[in-house]
């Protein structure tokens, strides 16, 4: 795993994504491979965390106890600036097509993507 980018899914804050050297393709899910053309080893890069809202999701009830401090909290799906597309927690008035920028926020004990609205 040396020369990987660390990313929040292993305690850094960022946001990393990969690319095809061959074909292009943009992907969120890490792989050994691309998910459009099968190449091996897709290069590893940092998100700048900018993107548009595409879904907005508020969750008033709390699915485990850990989130029902949490409650009110938003889920999105966020295009991010870089081609991909992501999920993650945002702030609880964002709406379709604003344009967002993410930051780093505890989450029921783990630390999480969380975009507000660009100013």
């Amino acid at each position: 795993m040396s020369g990987r980018i660390v990313d929040w899914t292993r305690g850094e804050e960022a946001i990393t994504y990969q690319t095809c050297g061959d074909c292009g393709h943009v992907q969120y899910f890490h792989r050994a491979f691309c998910g459009a053309c099968g190449e091996s080893n897709p290069r590893e890069q940092r998100a700048s965390g900018k993107g548009t809202v595409y879904a907005t999701s508020l969750v008033c009830r709390a699915a485990t106890p850990e989130t029902r401090a949490h409650v009110p909290y938003n889920i999105l799906l966020v295009d991010c600036a870089e081609g991909f597309r992501m999920m993650a927690h945002g702030e609880n008035d964002l709406a379709i097509g604003d344009t967002v920028t993410a930051s780093f926020r505890p989450f029921a004990g783990k630390l999480v993507p969380f975009f507000t609205k660009e100013t």
